[in-house]
């Protein structure tokens, strides 16, 4: 059989390279390129991880274990190509590779498991507008926030991360926060999180309030309000608080390591959280995972 459904996995995108850093930024702002300062800032953050993020290969990797997933299951049927907002291939560019090369149909895949029409709508929504006027139907895994495979594999490390803390450490489960505007025009993100955040407690038998709690991320820098409560000052809270002697972080919204978790929590929240005297930990991302890929895989096949 020939490859005829393609696979657009599609994710935020990074540079690559340092050099990279300004254009990737400007994308980001639509066009507008940003002001000396605020690109210092950026560039500053990547120092810190080592001089740039790890993001782009990882994707590549995830690309790779899920085509090797999907190779097994149900051989010579798919192929799998990236797509990315922010960098290059574009989503865009990349669906009209996938139709120059004749392919019948398209699964979208995010590489996010929470459903927002900020996020992954959006993305669905660019390949689909290059897709459906040439006639090639694009179908999509909108939410993967309880996959087992995913619940499994948090699970299993938080429990790890628990036993390294003092007893009575607060889990914060995070993703990234977005405008509040779009919370109020009805978006499930936020109750995607919780599903995420209720199996794992469940799994493990942890109760809300007392063990856990949501907190939001990474929030963009423009005037208008963002979701939160912000995870920084969730660990002011806790640590004003007094009864919680440590924090423990599952960044279940990102699913491979990167600046909004290598830098906003290894480094930032971490150190807000020494200085206030708790202890830190933080969960491992899925990245490349075979069990997740694995998962992914079938969920790919189930819709194309």
């Amino acid at each position: 059989m020939s490859r005829t459904t393609a696979v657009l996995l599609m994710a935020y995108g990074t540079p690559r390279h340092p050099e990279e850093i300004e254009a990737y930024y400007t994308d980001i702002r639509r066009g507008r390129p940003p002001t000396p300062e605020a690109l210092a800032d950026l560039v500053a953050r990547y120092d810190a991880i080592g001089g740039i993020s790890p993001l782009a290969q990882l994707t590549e990797a995830q690309r790779d274990a899920l085509q090797a997933a999907l190779d097994e299951r149900a051989p010579d049927t798919y192929r799998v190509d990236l797509g990315l907002k922010h960098a290059d291939p574009k989503i865009e560019e990349a669906t009209e590779a996938l139709l120059a090369d004749g392919v019948e149909r398209i699964v979208g895949l995010v590489l996010a498991p929470h459903y927002s029409s900020y996020s992954i709508g959006q993305y669905l929504g660019r390949a689909r507008a290059v897709a459906e006027p040439a006639g090639v139907p694009v179908g999509g895994v909108d939410s993967w926030a309880t996959e087992p495979a995913f619940i499994d594999f948090i699970s299993a490390d938080l429990e790890r991360r628990l036993e390294a803390v003092p007893t009575g450490s607060r889990v914060l489960f995070t993703a990234h926060s977005l405008p509040q505007r779009i919370i109020d025009g009805g978006d499930p993100y936020p109750d995607e999180l919780r599903a995420t955040a209720v199996a794992v407690a469940e799994r493990l038998g942890l109760e809300e309030g007392r063990d856990w709690s949501i907190a939001w991320q990474s929030a963009g820098r423009t005037p208008e309000p963002w979701i939160g409560p912000d995870i920084l000052e969730v660990i002011d809270s806790l640590a004003d608080e007094g009864s919680v002697p440590g924090v423990v972080v599952s960044a279940v919204g990102f699913v491979a390591d990167h600046l909004e978790v290598l830098y906003d929590l290894d480094i930032e929240a971490a150190n807000r959280a020494a200085a206030r005297g708790l202890a830190f930990a933080r969960t491992a991302c899925v990245n490349d995972d075979a069990a997740v890929m694995g998962a992914l895989a079938d969920r790919v096949i189930s819709v194309g």
